[in-house]
């Protein structure tokens, strides 16, 4: 149901709304996983306690005080090196770190100001583009444009662990690290988070936003870490894999944590205006649970 904020603005702002939808569906596919006429709520006052939208990221990023910066982390046994983006949260003491793992579109702003959120919120957060290498001239992400979605599903189960090993072992090396290391990933990253829990046995906790669980049960076995599933409503073709995941990890003596938000539909997270509010209001319960959950396990 809109709000009621929302339902007031629809009139004025209802044009220019279908104009920014309609442009950003041809710069952004992920916008079709949850299209509409009008984005009136893009002219909200901006929560800085919640990541910002796919509009509001290059802005979020500019407005941070936080330390950003990039670094090129080698995998071992590959010549690649992962273009990463990394942010250091704002504390005195030693943080968890955070691996961010991207959707099927590479790393993009609105990657790095979720990653810069979480900063925010007290974690070392690091963003790799694993597409690092596979664009023209060496290039990745940014060099590979809206051939992104057809290239990594190039990437191999193998290649993709490598990567967020090394991720993995930067991040812990870092001086301002604690020893902890998380991982949350969405849409194609959320698969890949829950796969990382499969098959990394020192992580200390996982994210699955919008995500696909592991199809084969004998996976559930090697988890240690906890998993936390964050998923819409209105999203059949990912949560339908859900309980696959609750009989098997319950089966183990795996905890996990599966949350449906109704109405939300597909990437809620990154379009927040969408679903006639739904999208917003499982992002404001969705942010605090990830938050609470990494908390928890990666320690404060």
């Amino acid at each position: 149901m809109k709000t009621v904020f929302s339902t007031l603005l629809a009139t004025a702002f209802v044009l220019a709304g279908a104009g920014r939808a309609a442009a950003q569906t041809a710069v952004d596919p992920h916008a079709g996983h949850a299209q509409e006429a009008a984005r009136p709520a893009a002219q909200a006052a901006v929560n800085e306690k919640l990541p910002p939208d796919a509009e509001g990221a290059v802005a979020a990023l500019k407005r941070s005080s936080r330390h950003q910066e990039w670094v090129d982390i080698k995998v071992p046994g590959s010549a690649t090196t992962l273009k990463t983006f990394v942010v250091y949260p704002e504390r005195k003491e030693k943080a968890g770190v955070v691996i961010v793992i991207h959707e099927i579109f590479g790393l993009s702003d609105w990657v790095r100001g979720v990653a810069d959120q979480l900063a925010e919120d007290g974690f070392i957060a690091i963003a790799p583009d694993l597409l690092s290498g596979k664009g023209p001239n060496g290039g990745g992400t940014a060099e590979l444009a809206d051939k992104a979605t057809q290239v990594i599903r190039t990437l191999t189960p193998e290649e993709i662990l490598a990567g967020l090993n090394a991720v993995r072992d930067y991040g812990m090396k870092l001086p301002a690290a604690n020893g902890k290391t998380g991982v949350v990933g969405y849409c194609w990253g959320g698969t890949e988070s829950f796969n990382y829990a499969v098959n990394q046995p020192g992580l200390n906790a996982a994210v699955v936003y919008y995500g696909t669980s592991p199809s084969d049960p004998a996976a559930y076995a090697k988890i240690k870490a906890p998993v936390l599933g964050l998923y819409g409503g209105n999203d059949a073709r990912v949560d339908a894999t859900i309980p696959t995941a609750e009989e098997n990890m319950k089966k183990n003596g795996k905890s996990y944590q599966p949350n449906l938000f109704e109405g939300a539909g597909h990437g809620f997270l990154r379009q927040q205006t969408g679903a006639n509010g739904a999208n917003m209001q499982a992002t404001e319960k969705a942010w605090p649970m990830t938050i609470e959950f990494f908390r928890k396990n990666l320690g404060s």
